[in-house]
């Protein structure tokens, strides 16, 4: 049985860091192989720095999102079931990751451990490589042992009382908003999303990009002159990094 072609882009892209499927996706409108998805500022098209990855030697996972939505059990809010959302995540395209906007008041976000190796053993049972939630997590060692990547807020050992309050939603994590079914890649530099209809054009541009920043460093650590070192980063800068004209000289 040969392997569903999207899955080998996916493989594919494991193989580069997010910060690379970033420079393809965004980061550099000028440069030849950036498509230009967004505003590489204002697009909301990865996170910032209120999380970290808490599994780096995972390495990098990417798949559709499946979006999530979590606050505090009230009964004046809309709630739906939980089992509903494991049907959601076994029916949906995969791999995934969850992506979880947590709704929660400042003073109880920060100590809402609202996942942690139930949830995680969960996830991987459905498919899940990933989560990402703007709240932190708990249960490091039993979530290590899964290998399911986690990025969050941080980390605490308890929670209370809660209700799943919807799924299959837009959901904004971290300053990137994202929307049911985007891809997104992720490891210890954060987390990207773009569109699931331009996986193959990500995949297409990332090698030339990459190949070229490879060359461009190996000539900047074979300088052996300020000239040379110079001329190198001439390089650079004539590809289109967004640097103020007033800079380039």
């Amino acid at each position: 049985m040969h392997e569903p072609p999207e899955r080998r882009l996916f493989e594919k892209l494991r193989g580069f860091n997010t910060a690379s499927v970033g420079n393809v996706v965004a980061s550099y409108p000028q440069h030849p192989h950036c498509l230009g998805l967004y505003d590489p500022w204002h697009g909301r098209w990865y996170t910032d720095d209120s999380v970290k990855c808490l599994l780096p030697e995972i390495g990098p996972v990417i798949g559709h999102a499946a979006t999530v939505v979590f606050g505090l059990d009230d009964p004046l809010q809309p709630a739906v079931s939980y089992m509903d959302f494991v049907d959601f995540l076994l029916d949906g395209p995969q791999p995934c990751v969850v992506v979880c906007e947590a709704q929660f008041p400042p003073e109880i976000l920060c100590r809402a451990g609202i996942f942690g190796g139930q949830s995680g053993a969960l996830f991987k049972a459905c498919g899940v490589v990933g989560l990402l939630t703007s709240s932190p997590v708990r249960d490091v060692d039993e979530i290590r042992a899964l290998g399911v990547q986690h990025i969050a807020r941080g980390v605490t050992s308890g929670h209370g009382s809660l209700s799943l309050r919807a799924f299959n939603v837009p959901v904004n994590v971290a300053g990137m908003d994202v929307g049911p079914g985007d891809v997104v890649h992720m490891d210890e530099n954060g987390a990207c999303r773009f569109p699931a209809a331009r996986l193959a054009d990500v995949c297409a541009h990332i090698d030339a990009f990459s190949s070229e920043e490879f060359e461009h460093s190996s000539l900047l650590l074979s300088s052996g002159s300020s000239e040379s070192i110079k001329a190198a980063w001439k390089m650079v800068l004539a590809k289109g990094v967004g640097l103020d004209r007033r800079s380039l000289g």
